[in-house]
């Protein structure tokens, strides 16, 4: 399964009864209740990578994706337009790209 496959499962279950899916019953708890969902998950994920345990980092990156993918739907924001914005800064160095942001 690709991001994009990933994504697109995610927006279908927006509008899906909550008692069919976990991803419904997320996104029925609203965008708050996703972001703290993607908290904890990157939490775990961090432990792992610090922890060194590959296998566990794997499976938290991927909880990690999921969750970032489940909020972004919450707020109405999609994958593509995350893509975009990378697009729109490749070629830009990281320090470059951040002294343009405001403070």
């Amino acid at each position: 399964m690709t991001l994009d496959d990933l994504a697109a499962l995610i927006a279908a279950r927006k509008n899906a009864d909550p008692a069919s899916s976990w991803t419904a019953q997320l996104l029925a708890k609203g965008p708050e209740k996703c972001a703290e969902k993607f908290g904890e998950e990157a939490i775990e994920a961090i432990i792992e990578a610090v922890k060194g345990d590959r296998e566990k980092l794997t499976s938290e990156a991927a909880d990690v994706l999921y969750h970032l993918l489940v909020m972004l739907t919450a707020r109405d924001v999609t994958l593509a337009e995350v893509v975009a914005e990378l697009a729109r800064r490749q070629g830009t160095s990281g320090i470059a790209e951040k002294s343009t942001r405001p403070s």
